[in-house]
Parts: C-alpha cells; sequence; structure tokens
C-alpha cells in the first residue's frame, strides 16, 4: 500500500486545516489507518485513527473535540479536519496504515502501523 500525504501549511492558532491521505495498491488488507505526528525533536505519536471496514474513530485525548477523522471509501481517502489549532500541534503529520487487525489499546501506537506516507509539515503559529 502506498500513502500520500496532502494539506499541511502554516496557520496561526485558532485556525484549521485538513490534511488528506490518499491510499493506492492492495488496501483492503489495511484494517486501521492512523495519524501520527512528530513534533520537532520529539518520538512519534499517534493522533487519531479510524477502522476502514466499521468507521470507528479514535482520538488521543490532546485533539479530542478538536480533530476529526474521517474516510471516504470510494476514493480510498482518510482526512483529518484539525480545527482551534494549536502552538503545541505544530508537527510533521504522517498518515500510516496497518496491515492486521489491532486492539483498541494499540490503535494509536505508532509501532504497529507498517506502511507510512512521506509526512506532511504543519506549522501552526502563536
Amino acid at each position: 500500500v502506498q500513502l500520500v500525504e496532502f494539506g499541511g501549511g502554516s496557520v496561526e492558532a485558532g485556525g484549521s486545516l485538513r490534511l488528506s491521505c490518499s491510499a493506492s495498491g492492495y488496501t483492503y488488507s489495511c484494517p486501521f489507518i492512523a495519524w501520527v505526528r512528530q513534533p520537532p525533536g520529539k518520538e512519534c505519536v499517534g493522533v487519531a485513527a479510524i477502522s476502514t471496514v466499521y468507521g470507528n474513530t479514535y482520538y488521543t485525548d490532546s485533539v479530542k473535540g478538536r480533530f476529526n477523522v474521517s474516510q471516504d471509501n470510494a476514493k480510498w481517502t482518510v482526512s483529518l479536519q484539525m480545527n482551534s489549532l494549536k502552538p503545541e500541534d505544530n508537527a510533521m503529520y504522517y498518515c500510516a496504515a496497518s496491515s492486521v487487525w489491532v486492539d483498541d489499546p494499540w490503535l494509536l501506537k505508532p509501532e504497529v502501523y507498517t506502511n507510512w506516507g512521506q509526512g506532511t509539515q504543519v506549522t501552526v503559529s502563536s
């Protein structure tokens, strides 16, 4: 599976951005797709995930109520709508797909995702 992210950019605090992840290849082998971010000088952290089979969504606490992950099955695209952005959201954002079923406690762990896009930068200024 190949993943390509779109939609990063710069925005002031309080603003919004929408990231999109376009998947191609054997997409039916990916039961979950996640958005993972890496702030400057820090480790990767999963922020949102979606079950491509059932549409269930999962969020890390710091983005609940501000971020929304969705999928367009016809286009095999997963989007991340980010609202009320904060300077701490400043990071490189990656789209990542799993090749196996993942149980809930592990859904936001970057290490369970085997296919990654190249990333897109999100910069939030205060």
